[in-house]
């Protein structure tokens, strides 16, 4: 097994070990990420309703600078739409990723707008 197949094999198994544990109701949803290379993604997710509640995403916007400044304003999008839903906490879901650099400015940046996790 090569070196990029392991680390994709290890976050996946990151992924599903906390995925495992959370849950997202009506009144608490799932907050998952997502982040390529290019974009970042957030949604809002009821798993027992099994629905996306609201969605945040840098793909089809012409949104410029660092990728840490676009997961900042996709975070800070995300949680105004929260406010939206009348929801004002969340369960957070990193997908497995290390909670820095990118991550960490869209949490910090939903946080500031007033969503608890």
């Amino acid at each position: 097994m090569n070196t990029l197949a392991k680390k994709l094999l290890n976050r996946n198994l990151r992924a599903a070990r906390v995925r495992a544990k959370i849950t997202g109701t009506a009144e608490r949803p799932r907050l998952t990420v997502t982040i390529s290379n290019k974009h970042v993604s957030a949604q809002l997710i009821d798993d027992v309703a099994k629905k996306t509640i609201a969605a945040a995403t840098t793909v089809g916007t012409k949104q410029t600078g660092t990728m840490v400044e676009q997961a900042a304003i996709v975070g800070a999008d995300i949680a105004k739409k929260a406010k939206k839903s009348k929801i004002v906490a969340v369960v957070f879901d990193r997908n497995g990723r290390q909670y820095a650099q990118r991550l960490s400015a869209l949490a910090d940046a939903a946080r500031k707008e007033g969503l608890e996790f």
